[in-house]
């Protein structure tokens, strides 16, 4: 991926860096001009410092001569990444520091002149519910004609540009790139997804939120963090001073209602059901695709109207963006009379239609807990049966699969489980993990390929039916044995509805 880069760029002298960094440099090197800095050698401009990281599995500093050839500058790096920085044939300068990745976030706002205290910059936390939340705080916005952007699981969107993204959270110095490229370009507002991930990986650091948000945690990310603890106290992180001004806490939650006894910011609650909360709902009538609602809010703001998201469990994002955009400065009149058409995000109960007399959706759902809501959602007296489609990817947190294999079996009248991205797994043995705690029968059935998999849905499907293929939501390819082939759930999907019909 390119990386999106100011127009103008910011300059600094390499002795203004390694001051900022507290370190010294010779001077011939001190006036070194630098225009710019990336971690990625493939994304290298001629005048970046070149950031090399230790990696999980490479030290970036064996990208050095890559990033050299490319017109990097100087490098900053660790002492391993300056003993491999030796081996490489090249004469420019070369600063270390112990933990480079920690200084990254700080250094690279600080070369950007810190973008975010320029924006109304909102992070979004929560196991589940953070791209469907930044989606509908982003379209909010977009009703109210704020120039506005977003940073996520399915993209970067600039105004009205978009582009594609390699994590929910950038890295340090691509956020920061990013952020500043929506200041040069006039955005008054950002959504972005804040995953735990980001938070233990310092790619947040010296970014200014005006408000944060709490949607809720789940089980997931465990070969991560090890511990749910750990997971919390990660997420936990964002709701200090060190990162934001206002907090909005999801209290229905019960990580939520800890997360408000213990944040050291102010914050304010959020509930369906509890009418002590600052934000909750007055009412709730389900209707035949969606909701009317009643919100209330601080300082006794009342949004009324309908909304066409499916599944109640969107209501709690609603809820969230809808709070978090009032804070913003968003009229709450314009939020009522525009409910009807906020559409959520790619790939979240996203409705699936080619004329057929049953209704087909692909969600994005891939922890125990979002498989349980999202299937619970489906059951109302117009649906006849549940025919749902999961599996789980391959070298994340095995520890979830039979909850997940489980949530889809109870949940689905037909539990159809398949593949995936096994990545280097075998998907035989992750099935059999999934498959380790509920007992084979006529409800179920075990297809490794996923394209048969939904094939064999469609062709169960009956007037009154609904399908659902979980996990993948808006991603384009599948992972297998290190390869990533196209594969698109809504594209089989439809394509399986052609066949049938």
């Amino acid at each position: 991926m390119t990386e999106l880069r100011r127009s103008e760029p910011h300059q600094k002298n390499l002795g203004e860096i390694a001051a900022f960094l507290g370190i010294s440099v010779d001077e011939k090197s001190s006036s070194t001009l630098i225009t710019g800095m990336t971690s990625n050698s493939s994304n290298v401009k001629e005048g970046d410092i070149f950031l090399a990281f230790p990696g999980a599995k490479t030290h970036g500093s064996a990208f050095l001569t890559s990033a050299v050839e490319r017109g990097a500058r100087a490098v900053l790096t660790d002492n391993a990444g300056r003993d491999l920085s030796s081996r490489h044939d090249s004469a420019i300068p070369v600063l270390v520091v112990p933990n480079p990745r920690s200084q990254a976030g700080y250094l690279a706002s600080w070369f950007h002149n810190s973008p975010s205290s320029d924006l109304y910059l909102a992070g979004i936390t929560g196991t589940n519910g953070k791209t469907t939340t930044t989606y509908l705080l982003n379209q909010i916005w977009q009703l109210a004609h704020f120039n506005s952007g977003l940073i996520g699981t399915v993209g970067i969107s600039v105004g009205n540009d978009h582009y594609a993204a390699q994590h929910t959270t950038p890295e340090a110095d691509s956020l920061q790139n990013i952020l500043s490229v929506m200041q040069e370009r006039h955005m008054r507002a950002v959504a972005m997804e804040v995953s735990s991930h980001a938070l233990a990986l310092h790619r947040v650091d010296g970014t200014h939120f005006k408000a944060v948000g709490f949607t809720n945690l789940t089980q997931d990310h465990l070969d991560f963090h090890k511990t749910m603890e750990n997971y919390y106290q990660v997420k936990r992180e964002l709701f200090t001073a060190e990162f934001a001004e206002h907090a909005f806490i999801n209290i229905d939650d019960a990580y939520g209602k800890r997360l408000n006894e213990e944040v050291s910011i102010p914050a304010s609650l959020l509930s369906r059901t509890n009418k002590k909360a600052h934000w909750h709902y007055e009412s709730i009538t389900p209707q035949a695709r969606g909701f009317e609602v009643s919100i209330r809010g601080e300082g006794g703001v009342l949004i009324e109207g309908v909304t066409h998201l499916n599944g109640e469990h969107k209501l709690d994002n609603l809820l969230l963006a809808v709070a978090m955009a009032v804070h913003s400065g968003v009229d709450p009149l314009v939020i009522g009379n525009g409910l009807l058409r906020l559409t959520g995000a790619p790939g979240r109960l996203e409705s699936i239609e080619c004329g057929q007399d049953f209704i087909a959706l692909v969600d994005y759902a891939h922890t125990p807990d979002a498989v349980e809501k999202v299937l619970s959602s489906l059951r109302n007296p117009t649906i006849k049966r549940v025919i749902g489609v999961l599996g789980c990817g391959g070298d994340r947190d095995a520890s979830k699969r039979p909850l997940m294999g489980r949530a889809l079996y109870e949940g689905c009248d037909i539990a159809i489980f398949t593949s995936d991205n096994p990545r280097s797994e075998d998907p035989e043995a992750i099935l059999k993990e999934m498959t380790s705690s509920i007992s084979l029968d006529a409800k179920t059935k075990v297809l490794t390929d996923r394209r048969a998999a939904i094939a064999h849905a469609v062709s169960l499907a009956q007037p009154g039916d609904v399908v659902i293929v979980l996990g993948k939501g808006h991603e384009k390819g599948q992972e297998i044995k290190g390869q990533k082939l196209p594969f698109s759930d809504q594209e089989e999907l439809r394509r399986a509805i052609e066949v049938k019909s």
